[in-house]
C-alpha cells in the first residue's frame, strides 16, 4: 500500500490535487460537489481524482451517483504515517 500511496499521491501530475483531497475527506466525509466546492476545484476534475483515488484503494465510496460520499479507506489509514510523511513532502 505504501508504494501506491507514494505513486498516486506524488508520482503522477495529480497528486497535489490528490493531497488536497485526501486532507478534506480525513477531516470529514464529503461529496465530489462538497469537495469541488470546498477545494475550489473543477467538479470533473473532483471526480476524476476521486476515480483514481478510489481505483487505487486509497478512499472508498458510500452511494450511488451523484450524491455518493467519500471516505478514507481503512487500509490508507493503517498506514496513516506514509500519508503524513507525503503530505509534509508535497508542502
Amino acid at each position: 500500500m505504501e508504494g501506491v500511496l507514494w505513486y498516486v499521491l506524488t508520482g503522477t501530475r495529480g497528486g497535489s490535487n490528490r493531497v488536497r483531497i485526501l486532507r478534506a475527506l480525513d477531516e470529514r466525509p464529503r461529496n465530489a460537489n462538497r469537495l469541488a466546492e470546498d477545494l475550489d476545484l473543477d467538479y470533473k476534475t473532483v471526480r476524476h481524482h476521486l476515480d483514481v483515488l478510489t481505483d487505487n484503494g486509497v478512499v472508498e465510496r458510500a452511494g450511488d451517483g451523484y450524491g455518493a460520499v467519500y471516505t478514507v479507506s481503512d487500509r490508507t489509514r493503517e498506514h496513516w504515517d506514509t500519508v503524513e510523511e507525503i503530505m509534509a513532502e508535497v508542502d
